[in-house]
């Protein structure tokens, strides 16, 4: 089996990091890789906010926890409540991924750079998880008021998070099926 593909079938979700950084060699291969990714028109109406910060870090997990608690989501809630609950599993590095809403097909272009970023950092054995809940940020005013800080450009709204980091876990490939698979010839 070739590399690709190796790297394809090897990726997993990894929710459990070293606290150790990334390095910026690795970091920016990963980011190159994102904006290789194919997208329609090569419109590129994408944007990817790296947040290395912990003390940034904390501060939208304490945003999202607090929109968790409001939202009315059993199941987020109870996660939420978990002492040890943090959006991004303490990974020492997250991207995320923001874009302008009106640019047709965005959502599929986001995904593309996404899965490009998870496949990097794969191949230089970084873990990741793409996380969507992460959106909770920006569910109130207080969350919102951080699309500034977090250098968002305007008109730009929320896609995903990326937790990057060292793996600190190495969990058995879950089960898939071949059922979802129909051939017309």
């Amino acid at each position: 089996m070739n590399d690709t593909l190796k790297v394809i079938k090897n990726r997993r979700a990894i929710r459990k990091y070293k606290a150790e950084q990334i390095s910026a060699a690795e970091l920016q291969e990963i980011l190159d890789c994102a904006v290789y990714a194919p997208n329609a028109r090569n419109q590129q109406k994408w944007h990817f906010t790296v947040i290395q910060s912990k003390a940034m870090l904390d501060k939208m997990v304490g945003i999202i926890r607090e929109n968790i608690n409001n939202s009315g989501n059993e199941f987020l809630k109870q996660r939420a409540a978990s002492p040890d609950y943090h959006t991004f599993y303490h990974a020492p590095t997250v991207i995320l991924i923001s874009a302008d809403e009106k640019a047709p097909w965005i959502h599929v272009d986001c995904g593309l750079a996404a899965e490009n970023i998870t496949l990097a950092a794969e191949a230089q054995n970084i873990g990741s998880c793409v996380i969507a809940s992460s959106g909770l940020l920006f569910a109130s005013e207080k969350g919102n008021a951080m699309r500034k800080e977090l250098g968002m450009p305007e008109g730009y709204n929320h896609v995903c998070t990326i937790a990057l980091g060292y793996k600190d876990e190495n969990p058995a490939p879950p089960p898939r099926s071949k059922e979802v698979i129909n051939y017309v010839r």
